[in-house]
């Protein structure tokens, strides 16, 4: 069965300065690395969801968000609607903006989807975060309530019993790059991972 990926990339990243999307560490920007991050876990069809900067992405079909700025959850919506057309029987939904998350949190992910999980969130400290999963017979209920910038958050509040939490502590951790000490951190600039 085929689990596609979704990359949510249409921030302008007002707090960075300048779109996460285009964001480069170690010579690649973050929304390829994202996309190659997603592929090698095992995701294909691959979207990403661009907005307040266009782009092409290799290997990836990017869709617009025309309404990027009323939050991540206009861009799941649009994400989960492209991908209604392809035979995915489960999508990985990330953030342009996590590069501490690797293949192997994906592959994870996608593991306990194989095990028989409609829906599955990669969990750090006990604490569920992204990577998520979300089967398809859960999509039109996910874009339903996705508003503002709650994304998946309020469907996987309505639904605790569908979740099943795959512990990736050992593999990553789920950091975003916010602001520009962010991405120093990211770049090795600075110590400390960005305060969580």
């Amino acid at each position: 069965m085929a689990v596609a990926g979704l990359v949510l990339a249409a921030g302008s990243g007002s707090r960075l300065g300048t779109p996460k999307a285009l964001v480069e560490l170690g010579g690649e920007r973050l929304v390829d690395r994202a996309v190659r991050v997603l592929r090698d876990g095992g995701c294909d069809p691959l979207i990403v969801v661009s907005g307040a900067a266009p782009f092409t992405v290799d290997g990836a079909t990017v869709v617009p968000n025309p309404d990027w700025a009323t939050g991540m959850g206009s861009s799941l919506r649009v994400g989960l609607a492209a991908l209604a057309g392809t035979d995915a029987a489960a999508v990985v939904v990330s953030l342009v903006d996590q590069p501490d998350i690797g293949a192997d949190v994906v592959r994870r992910v996608v593991d306990a989807f194989a095990a028989g999980a409609s829906v599955a969130t990669a969990t750090y400290g006990g604490k569920r975060r992204n990577p998520v999963l979300l089967a398809r017979p859960t999509w039109d209920e996910v874009a339903r309530l996705a508003e503002g910038d709650a994304g998946a958050r309020p469907f996987l509040a309505a639904h605790p019993e569908l979740i099943t939490p795959v512990a990736c502590d050992d593999l990553g951790s789920p950091a975003d790059i916010d602001t520009p000490a962010d991405l120093a951190w990211a770049r090795g600039e600075a110590d400390g991972a960005p305060g969580r």
